[in-house]
């Protein structure tokens, strides 16, 4: 009898699980954050103010998912109703030397951090005397080293009293599992706070499911996935040069490895906004010979946020779903409706390519490509999905 396969383990990953995650744009003040938060949610926050502190309470809109898959959909159903993928994001005032200390408004603006789950971090790297640097000059590795330092240092100072309260537990003594997980749960802090203390980002860490299950409990701020906006001129934006990049990619490889990094020029996205139509836009873009970068940003980041789409088409409605990567049919279910979870029997599931390449709902059906798919089904990115569930819940 040949021997049973170990089960697979499930990576869990860093970050809240769930489908409605946020996204804050993080820096220090005066970098275009603000300016940004406009080009990229399409709406207004008065002028954006040449001083720290401009932005107090964080500022929040839903921004679309550019989706070809969507757009083509609505095109082959035509429905009454068409519904895409957004994301949420806050625009957090600048953070300074010091925050993590409370200077400035530093315990505030931490905090607004702490309630997102990824972080777009804009760092200017252009010249311009008309908007004053809170340090004085404008150097973007300087900037970067700050507003790791203040995250770095807030959470070490978090798990640190983290791990007291942990430890009260722990000696108690005894034997109990209590006792022995929270022992374990200690070294794990350990080598967390050792990690931070080393200069390093959190979420960049190779850690087990274990580990991460206790780093999740600890909302730590360098835990968040996290995107690089390089705010450049828009003369560099355009030409693709500035004398920083090369020295910005080698910090961001040394102490956030692996993150995105993406040029962009705010004032050129925000001058696009300015335009009343598309192909306006397009016409400035190909005189110029640049295009905007937000689709990029938006979909970098859903990708970060490890989200991704299925879909439910008909002629009603087409709308595009958000899950979170490894959700099983079920639960995606149930982020239509709790009761098509509750009450699931199978999900009929069409790829988005089969779709597109056969053409219609019977082309795909007469092909032998419209698939059952139980609940142990893992939903996949672009799935268009059917579900069948009891009591009439379709």
């Amino acid at each position: 009898m040949p021997p049973k396969k170990a089960a697979k383990e499930d990576k869990i990953l860093l970050g809240r699980p769930g489908n409605n995650l946020k996204s804050g744009i993080v820096g220090l003040a005066n970098v275009g954050k603000s300016t940004f938060f406009q080009a990229i949610t399409k709406s207004q926050l008065g002028t954006p103010a040449n001083y720290p502190y401009a932005t107090i309470d964080p500022e929040e809109a839903r921004v679309i998912v550019p989706s070809p898959r969507f757009d083509w959909l609505c095109e082959a159903y035509k429905p009454a109703s068409k519904v895409p993928a957004n994301i949420t994001v806050f625009d957090i005032a600048g953070l300074t030397k010091g925050a993590s200390t409370g200077a400035g408004l530093g315990n505030a603006f931490l905090s607004h951090i702490r309630a997102v789950d990824a972080i777009y971090q804009v760092v200017r790297c252009f010249d311009d005397a008309e908007i004053i640097h809170v340090e004085g000059d404008v150097n973007p590795v300087r900037d970067l080293q700050i507003i790791l330092d203040e995250l770095r240092l807030k959470d070490i100072e978090f798990a640190k009293k983290y791990y007291e309260g942990v430890e009260k537990i722990a000696k108690r003594g005894g034997q109990s599992l209590e006792v022995k997980a929270k022992k374990e749960e200690m070294a794990i802090i350990e080598k967390v706070i050792q990690y931070l203390e080393d200069g390093k980002r959190v979420a960049n860490g190779d850690w087990s499911s274990k580990e991460v299950e206790v780093i999740n409990s600890m909302l730590l701020l360098t835990a968040k996935p996290a995107i690089y906006l390089i705010n450049l001129s828009e003369r560099d934006f355009i030409r693709k040069k500035n004398k920083n990049l090369l020295a910005i990619k080698e910090w961001i490889d040394v102490h956030s490895s692996g993150d995105t990094i993406i040029p962009m020029s705010v004032s050129f996205e925000e001058r696009l906004t300015q335009f009343e139509t598309e192909e306006e836009v397009a016409e400035e873009c190909k005189r110029v010979g640049a295009q905007s970068v937000l689709p990029k940003i938006i979909t970098t980041m859903r990708s970060a946020l490890n989200l991704i789409s299925f879909f439910t088409c008909g002629p009603d409605e087409v709308r595009e779903w958000t899950i979170r990567k490894g959700t099983k049919a079920p639960q995606a279910a149930g982020v239509i409706h709790t009761d098509l979870m509750n009450t699931f029997i199978l999900a009929q599931v069409t790829k988005y390519e089969d779709l597109k390449e056969l053409g219609d709902d019977n082309a795909v059906k007469a092909g032998g490509k419209l698939m059952q798919k139980g609940k142990e089904y893992v939903v996949e990115d672009g799935d268009i999905i059917y579900f069948r569930a009891g009591a009439g819940k379709n």
